[in-house]
């Protein structure tokens, strides 16, 4: 199970939020996020998760540089996993140029079913689907409209359409160190059939440990974000622990 640490990049800076508020609860871990993520890097992850927040909040690539050169001071030494206000062919199709890996599309694939699609069909294998999800059902723009659809039932709509991945976020949980919903992960993960990486929540080993037993249910990943930088998870012993 793949276990990718989190930057949430704001003006070139690593920061965490909390249940993802862009004007609040903001905490700033390092000021050179590039920096950030050759750390995670050397620690051996495999793939680095990276949230554009000015980009969410602008539906501009205002980090393209950074995200650039991120990519050129890592190397090859772990893939980049990118998302954020990322609404358009021609936005994925630069990232992917400069070396993403994988591209997160959450918003803008909820509100034109359309757009995932051509992107699936032009960047087979690279297209993640973000469901962002309280009590089970789906929010976009910033989690502040509820979409009223299950994620399961908007998994299962998008399913055919070439998704790579499914990545599920508990809204509640998000930044708050409150454990990760384990149980909605492996059912969505059931449900659709393909891999869904978890992501909010996640707070000890134990979380690691309890996906790790839903990991045949179709559960590839988790992304720690805030467990890592407040040490409430060593990322060392976490991947231990995914490799024994």
């Amino acid at each position: 199970m793949l276990l990718i640490p989190a930057i949430d990049l704001m003006a070139g800076r690593c920061v965490r939020l909390r249940q993802g508020d862009l004007e609040n609860n903001i905490t700033i871990y390092n000021e050179n996020a590039v920096d950030q993520a050759c750390q995670w890097a050397k620690l051996g992850a495999e793939r680095i998760h990276i949230v554009d927040l000015d980009g969410a909040k602008t539906g501009e690539p205002i980090n393209a540089a950074v995200i650039r050169e991120m990519i050129e001071e890592i190397g090859s030494a772990a893939e980049i996993e990118l998302g954020g206000g990322i609404r358009s062919l021609a936005q994925i199709e630069a990232y992917v140029d400069v070396g993403v890996k994988h591209v997160v599309v959450g918003t803008a694939a909820v509100k034109n079913p359309d757009f995932l699609a051509q992107a699936c069909k032009a960047f087979p294998g690279q297209i993640v689907v973000a469901l962002d999800a309280k009590d089970g059902i789906v929010a976009s723009h910033g989690w502040v409209q509820s979409t009223g659809i299950r994620a399961t039932d908007m998994a299962c709509r998008f399913r055919d359409f070439g998704v790579s991945a499914f990545l599920y976020t508990d809204i509640a949980r998000d930044g708050m160190l409150s454990g990760v919903n384990v149980e909605a992960t492996a059912e969505l993960a059931r449900v659709v059939g393909l891999p869904v990486i978890a992501s909010g929540g996640m707070h000890t080993l134990e979380d690691v440990r309890q996906l790790l037993k839903v990991e045949s249910d179709g559960v590839m990943g988790a992304v720690l974000g805030r467990s890592l930088y407040e040490g409430t998870i060593d990322f060392a012993e976490a991947q231990a622990l995914v490799g024994a």
